[in-house]
């Protein structure tokens, strides 16, 4: 039987009378290659992370103009503004610091009055015509006829020498945080244009005219006279003015805001006798007029 059994198995096909391990191994190799491995050139699911290398977007500096002609004072007022974050420019004279603000694009320039080659003075009026950005002057004469002359050229505000550089970079931070949106709600009541009289308020294009006649105001006296337009019955204070258009942690003379209204009203063909457009509330404030002459009750 043993020998049957045996000429039976020579008589089967060779692939048959393989060892169990052989077969065994076939099946395996069968099965490894029946899962394909991916492409190499697929890209990573979407929701990877970023590689780890790759830096954050970083904001872009803002940018400081210094004209001041004492070379150390204007080092020393540039190191803290670069200290503070700011992409500073420095220059010593006039023309020199009016070609820095054409080319510069400032956020904010700190300026002499005193300057040569061109007054500082003439520098923040021209200045006004290419840039909006607010402007601090530097005194060494404490005079209301310097303060006034240079807030009327278009000036924010101004500090007399001597004066500490921690607060000059503080206010000039206080500046840059600046509120553009009014106080009492946030933004303009109403349409985004408003009309008093002849007067009209572009909110949103901040623009203003009177009888149709397009007027320029700083963006200081544009803030100032918005914010008495946000509440056109409310008398304002002369705190809660700087507190609309510097903020609330603005700690200038409350004087300021007395230059700049009178410059708006200048502007708008307005005056002390009739204030048609701005109103003065004696002992309290400024409330915004109806556009018709004032009726005694300042």
């Amino acid at each position: 039987m043993r020998a049957a059994a045996a000429r039976k198995r020579s008589c089967l096909p060779w692939r048959f009378r393989l060892s169990g391990a052989a077969r065994m191994m076939g099946l395996l190799s069968t099965a490894m290659t029946s899962f394909p491995t991916p492409p190499a050139h697929l890209p990573p699911p979407a929701h990877s992370p970023p590689p780890a290398h790759l830096p954050p977007p970083a904001h872009p500096a803002p940018r400081a103009v210094v004209i001041e002609d004492e070379p150390a004072l204007a080092a020393l007022v540039a190191s803290y503004l670069t200290r503070d974050g700011f992409d500073v420019r420095r220059e010593l004279d006039g023309p020199s610091g009016l070609a820095a603000i054409t080319e510069h694009r400032p956020d904010v320039i700190v300026l002499d009055v005193a300057l040569p080659g061109m007054d500082g003075i003439e520098v923040a009026r021209r200045a006004r015509i290419v840039t909006d950005a607010y402007i601090i002057m530097l005194t060494a004469r404490a005079e209301e006829a310097d303060v006034l002359i240079g807030l009327s050229v278009g000036a924010d505000d101004y500090m007399t020498k001597p004066f500490s550089p921690r607060e000059l970079t503080a206010r000039v931070r206080t500046l840059l945080r600046r509120p553009r949106a009014v106080i009492g709600g946030g933004t303009m009541p109403g349409e985004p244009t408003m009309t008093f009289g002849s007067l009209t308020i572009d909110a949103a294009g901040r623009e203003v005219a009177v009888a149709g006649r397009q007027v320029e105001l700083t963006r200081t006296e544009f803030d100032l006279l918005a914010a008495l337009a946000s509440a056109p019955r409310r008398v304002f204070t002369r705190r809660a003015l700087i507190e609309a258009a510097w903020g609330a942690d603005w700690a200038a003379d409350e004087h300021l805001v007395d230059v700049h209204l009178l410059h708006v009203r200048r502007k708008l063909g307005d005056t002390a006798s009739e204030q048609r457009f701005i109103r003065t509330v004696r002992g309290v404030g400024y409330r915004l007029g109806t556009g018709d002459s004032a009726d005694g009750g300042g």
